[in-house]
């Protein structure tokens, strides 16, 4: 079954750290672009950062200086590495996959990705 899947979500307190996963099962996902998108009740789902195919990254400003997309191929994985997390990170976090994607073309608004996650919640609170 070809799917990607989010983990590492949790509970933690201001300025804490998480590193949210993305694992693609039956395809290769260094072949693709993946964004990372988070959603909080009420709000639209909106981008926070992307790794192009060939490398490329780039972060919205919500996330810019304190998160790190990376990835890593001999675990088929892509990460968002996130630090200093605010209340305001607080939301359902996806991450969606593109084959060849460009940061350039992946953070338009309205995109058409290859795949979806699930999501994984995110809560930042003391």
């Amino acid at each position: 079954q070809l799917r990607i899947v989010e983990s590492g979500g949790g509970l933690v307190q201001p300025g804490g750290s998480l590193r949210l996963s993305c694992l693609a099962s039956g395809f290769r996902l260094e072949y693709y672009g993946i964004g990372w998108f988070r959603q909080a009740p009420g709000k639209e789902r909106t981008g926070v950062s992307w790794l192009a195919a060939g490398g490329k990254t780039n972060y919205t400003d919500s996330g810019k200086g304190r998160f790190t997309i990376s990835r890593d191929n001999a675990r088929n994985t892509v990460y968002l590495q996130m630090n200093s997390l605010k209340p305001e990170d607080t939301a359902v976090y996806y991450c969606a996959a593109s084959f060849l994607g460009s940061v350039e073309g992946m953070s338009v608004k309205g995109y058409k990705y290859d795949y979806w996650g699930q999501g994984t919640q995110v809560t930042v609170s003391s």
